[in-house]
């Protein structure tokens, strides 16, 4: 085993560009992506086209803003139109006296969620017109926000271990994600060297020699395993200690997870390995199909998006899902071992089916 890993070692010192650059890039595309993520506010144009349509923005832009995951921005109608046009914005507000119209290019999911929440804040405001009757509805609405404050019955959420329930942050599901990606091509590639020798005649010469098959699939296999996971600590490591990242209070448990995500991983990328005959067609087909991965995983969009049994089936089959749950309910809500352990599970059950399909299948293809 350990000459195979010595021999691929070299190899890699010999030409180190590919880890260095997956390595680069896993930290590159983490930073600027969660860094944009941060930045990125929904901002809606809001116009209006009446005889004092001063007086209606001025009206309805603070109760719009009331939520602070909108920006509604007073803006020219035809620079808000020409926006929406170009994809700037998702959607444009029309406001009137006491109502409005959505203005978009398409009903995206998005424009839904606007949709929703304007409907909302005219409903209430409607409401408080109706209750106020001829009066003030500015005198009405103070009434109301101050018996709210100290209504008889008030609800009050909190975790099962007490004190407030931690915010969902997507930030660290981007970094978990694009760290665990570019992991995967990693793997995939140091993998792929078990069909390079075997291709070049190099698997045949070692089987002559004093090293022993099972050595030989186990050095390879390991190799992998330690340049993938080795990938993985020294980006987690980067944003957890030098970036600040807040990535939760278990370190540790976040290697395990990564460390049973890579075995998986390589696992999964020698099942690759079996179906496919050359290192040429590997290197098309394994790049092809990984980066579908997240997007049917729902790596890069908020928890239930992405409900379909049939989408939320195929990603059950990669361990990269399972991975994410468990390392965000590490960083997020402080999960035990317990918590995660089923995630752990399913994503050694698919290293073992993997493994040894895949070894099956180049052993029956070799005979």
């Amino acid at each position: 085993m350990f000459p195979v890993m010595k021999a691929q070692l070299k190899k890699d010192i010999r030409s180190p560009w590919l880890v260095i650059l997956l390595t680069i890039g896993s930290i590159l595309f983490t930073f600027i992506f969660t860094d944009l993520h941060e930045q990125t506010e929904t901002t809606v144009p809001i116009f209006s086209s009446e005889p004092n349509s001063r007086e209606v923005e001025e009206k309805w832009e603070p109760l719009l803003n009331a939520n602070q995951d909108y920006d509604f921005v007073i803006t020219d109608e035809l620079e808000a139109q020409t926006d929406v046009e170009d994809g700037k914005s998702e959607a444009a507000i029309r406001l009137s006296e006491s109502d409005y119209q959505i203005i978009a290019a398409s009903n995206t999911q998005a424009v839904q969620l606007v949709e929703d929440y304007v409907h909302s804040v005219f409903t209430k405001e409607a409401q408080l017109q109706a209750a106020s009757g001829t009066g003030n509805v500015d005198t009405t609405r103070e009434k109301v926000n101050g018996y709210l404050e100290e209504a008889p019955f008030q609800m009050q959420t909190e975790s099962i271990e007490g004190g407030e329930v931690p915010e969902y942050n997507m930030q660290l599901q981007l970094l978990f994600g694009f760290t665990l990606f570019l992991a995967m091509f990693t793997i995939g590639f140091k993998v792929n060297a078990v069909t390079s020798d075997k291709v070049s005649g190099v698997w045949d010469r070692m089987i002559l020699s004093p090293v022993s098959k099972t050595g030989m699939y186990a050095g390879h296999l390991f190799y992998s395993f330690m340049i993938g996971f080795m990938q993985i600590v020294i980006v987690l490591a980067i944003f957890n200690y030098v970036m600040d990242y807040d990535l939760g209070h278990n370190f540790g448990m976040i290697l395990t997870v990564a460390a049973v995500f890579t075995l998986s991983m390589v696992s999964l990328a020698m099942l690759f390995t079996g179906f496919i005959k050359t290192p040429e067609q590997f290197n098309m087909i394994f790049p092809s199909v990984m980066p579908i991965v997240p997007v049917i995983s729902g790596v890069y969009m908020p928890p239930g998006l992405i409900s379909h049994p049939v989408l939320s089936f195929v990603a059950d089959l990669f361990p990269l899902v399972h991975a994410i749950e468990a390392l965000m309910d590490i960083a997020i809500f402080d999960a035990g071992w317990l918590e995660i352990t089923m995630p752990l599970v399913l994503m050694l059950l698919i290293g073992v089916i993997c493994m040894g399909v895949g070894v099956n299948l180049i052993e029956r293809r070799t005979k």
